[in-house]
């Protein structure tokens, strides 16, 4: 007898992975590059889970040039098309920061010029959480599910 599928680890179809600048234009490229890669898989542009996507890579990108920028070393951008959903890992080198964990992130004040990137987080990913990673730093992970996915595994070209 086979386990049930929902306590089977997920399946990694399909991957994308890219270093990138820790700069404000690194964080812009990031956006622009996740949204290229669901274009690949077929994920429709405008589709909620499109829209997340981008604007979850948006947040985590920008947080990691903002707070986890270490001089000379990269930030990297994750996409992985697994059982169900789409998997976005921003990792930085800074061990120092961490931010706060799902749950414990609370909105700004009204007047607040920053901290609404974890906020929208929070809002748009079905799961995310902030894990160390074994080189000094750490991995944000969030997924949004993805309706259909059964589909784009059939007709994306492997990447």
């Amino acid at each position: 007898m086979t386990a049930p599928l929902a306590n089977q680890p997920p399946v990694t179809v399909r991957t994308f992975t890219q270093r990138l600048s820790p700069t404000p234009r690194g964080a812009r490229l990031a956006r622009h590059l996740a949204l290229n890669q669901l274009h690949t898989w077929g994920v429709p542009p405008g589709s909620d889970a499109c829209d997340a996507v981008a604007a979850i890579v948006a947040e985590l990108a920008a947080n990691a040039v903002t707070h986890g920028r270490v001089p000379g070393r990269d930030f990297e951008l994750r996409l992985s098309l697994v059982t169900g959903s789409v998997r976005i890992e921003v990792t930085d080198t800074r061990a120092e920061e961490r931010p706060p964990a799902p749950g414990a992130v609370h909105p700004p004040l009204p007047l607040d010029e920053n901290g609404r990137g974890l906020v929208l987080v929070d809002a748009l990913a079905d799961r995310w959480e902030v894990l160390e990673r074994e080189a000094p730093g750490k991995i944000v992970l969030a997924e949004v599910d993805l309706p259909g996915w059964r589909a784009l595994v059939r007709k994306a070209p492997r990447s």
